[in-house]
């Protein structure tokens, strides 16, 4: 099986016909391009295999057949997958815990190496959504549980509570940053000024108001 499509899907394409062997299904984490993208190829390759996520994100991307129920376990083989919601970057993210000796958990773009996702891109919910799905629900896992994210290298649940800014900020670890500043012009105060997974930066802000957000490091000026 397959964890999301979003390319390039050649080299797992080509290592699924050397082993003469059956895809029996795509899981989807979420419905954003870079994660459906090669997924038409798939199909062609494999016509008549099952496309499965939440039924939120089923609405949102076209080439889907089924559901990722969180709450429920899906088994192929000798795997079986936990499903966990975890809303935020999108209503209906799923991550996928595969049981084993050492869990592995498949975040898509809730949490990063060092990192954690925004919501700001198509079908976000809300900051404390994220930070919910983060701390209560992603690094409430066992220490020792291997973290695939959708982007970027692996990680542990161990290392993320350790190293993690967002995460230290939100156990109490680290105190929380108050300096002004302005995203796309508006003022707002930064919290932290993180790294992103895609070598840039995060930023969390609070605005005036007192509600917190996460946005692109390249909008916020200090």
């Amino acid at each position: 099986m397959l964890i999301d499509a979003g390319g390039p899907v050649a080299p797992m394409l080509a290592r699924i016909e050397e082993l003469d062997a059956t895809l029996a299904a795509v899981l989807l984490t979420h419905h954003h391009y870079d994660h459906v993208a090669e997924l038409a190829q798939v199909l062609e390759a494999h016509p008549g295999t099952p496309v499965l996520a939440h039924p939120i994100e089923r609405e949102l991307c076209e080439g889907t057949t089924g559901d990722l129920n969180p709450g429920e376990a899906i088994t192929f083989g000798q795997m079986t997958f936990d499903l966990l919601h975890t809303p935020g970057h999108t209503a209906g993210m799923v991550a996928l815990v595969l049981r084993g000796e050492v869990l592995e958990v498949f975040t898509g773009d809730t949490l990063f190496l060092g990192s954690v996702g925004g919501v700001r891109a198509p079908g976000h919910t809300t900051f404390e959504d994220l930070r919910a799905s983060v701390m209560d629900t992603l690094l409430a896992l066992p220490a020792a549980t291997i973290i695939r994210p959708g982007h970027s290298e692996s990680s542990t649940v161990e290392a993320e509570l350790e190293g993690n800014q967002f995460a230290r900020i939100w156990q109490g670890l680290d105190p929380e940053g108050s300096r002004s500043c302005t995203v796309n012009g508006e003022a707002a105060e930064l919290i932290l000024l993180g790294p992103d997974y895609d070598g840039g930066h995060k930023a969390w802000v609070r605005w005036p108001d007192g509600s917190d957000d996460l946005v692109p490091g390249s909008v916020v000026e200090q």
